[in-house]
C-alpha cells in the first residue's frame, strides 16, 4: 500500500486552488491511497489561503501551510517536504495543467525508481516560456550532464528518504535541478513519464519573468561548485575511512 503526502504550491491560485485540491482528493480516495494533502500558500495576496482553509472541514486528509511574504516556488516546495509525514511524496502545481488521475502510472514506477520525474509530453505553453525553459535545459545540461528532458516538469514523485541524503536549499526555481542533480550525484535512480499538459485557463503564471530567471542562474552556478565540493569531500572521507574497515576485517 502506498502512503503519499501530496504537495500543492499555490501563489495567487484563487481561480484555480479549490478545483485542483477536489481534483487531487478524489483521486487519491479512487486510488484507495493513504495520503496527506498539503497546499502551501506562499504568501499569496488573493484570497488563496481563505479558499482552502474553508475546504478542510470538507475535504480528508487536508492541510494549510502558509508564509509571508512570498518565498519563491522552491521555497514552497521545501516547506511543504518539512511537513510531509507519508513514505512517499508527490508535488503537483495548483494551477491545473496537470491531469492528476496520471499519479496512478507514476505510482508504477517508483517501484524501479527513487525519483519519478515527469515530462510534459506536449507542452502547452507560449513560444517566450517554451524558449526560456530550452535556454535554461541546455545550461544545466551543460554544468551537471543529462537529467531529465523537462526539468522543471511540477510534477515529480519521489522517495521521501531522498531529502535525508539530498540537500535542497533553493528558495527559487533551481530547486528541481537540486534534487535531480543530487540524487543523480549519490546513485539515486531517477526515471521518466510522460505526463499530460493542459493550458492554463485562470490566474497568472509568475516563473518566467527576467528577475526570477537571473537568479535561477546565478543559483545554479553557486550549486554546481558547491556540490563539486561536498562530493570531493565525500569520496575523500570515503577513502580515508578504507584502512580502518580493512583492520577491522582482520
Amino acid at each position: 500500500m502506498f502512503s503519499l503526502s501530496i504537495i500543492l504550491p499555490a501563489y495567487n491560485e484563487e481561480a484555480n486552488v479549490e478545483n485542483a485540491v477536489s481534483e487531487v482528493s478524489t483521486v487519491a480516495r479512487t486510488l484507495g491511497l493513504d495520503h496527506e494533502i498539503i497546499v502551501v500558500n506562499d504568501g499569496s495576496k488573493d484570497r488563496t489561503g481563505d479558499l482552502v482553509r474553508a475546504m478542510i472541514e470538507r475535504i480528508p486528509n487536508l492541510r494549510l501551510v502558509e508564509h509571508y511574504p512570498n518565498r519563491g516556488y522552491g521555497g514552497a516546495l521545501k516547506a511543504g517536504f518539512a511537513a510531509a509525514t507519508k513514505d512517499l511524496i508527490t508535488f503537483f502545481p495548483a494551477d491545473k495543467q496537470f491531469d492528476f488521475t496520471e499519479v496512478g502510472q507514476m505510482l508504477e514506477r517508483i517501484k524501479e525508481a527513487d525519483i519519478v520525474c515527469g515530462f510534459r509530453a506536449n507542452r502547452r505553453d507560449n513560444a517566450i516560456r517554451k524558449l526560456n525553459a530550452f535556454g535554461w535545459k541546455m545550461v544545466v545540461r551543460m554544468l551537471f550532464g543529462y537529467l531529465s528532458r523537462d526539468i522543471d516538469c511540477g510534477f515529480k514523485l519521489f522517495r521521501r528518504r531522498v531529502l535525508s541524503q539530498v540537500n535542497v536549499v533553493s528558495n527559487g526555481a533551481m530547486i528541481d535541478t537540486e534534487l535531480l542533480a543530487g540524487a543523480r550525484a549519490r546513485g539515486m535512480r531517477i526515471v521518466e513519464e510522460p505526463l499530460t499538459h493542459l493550458p492554463r485557463v485562470a490566474g497568472e503564471a509568475t516563473g518566467a519573468n527576467l528577475r526570477v530567471i537571473a537568479k535561477a542562474v546565478r543559483d545554479l552556478v553557486q550549486f554546481r561548485l558547491w556540490l563539486s565540493y561536498e562530493m570531493r569531500a565525500q569520496r575523500q572521507a570515503e577513502q580515508e575511512a578504507l584502512p580502518v574497515q580493512s583492520l577491522i576485517s582482520r
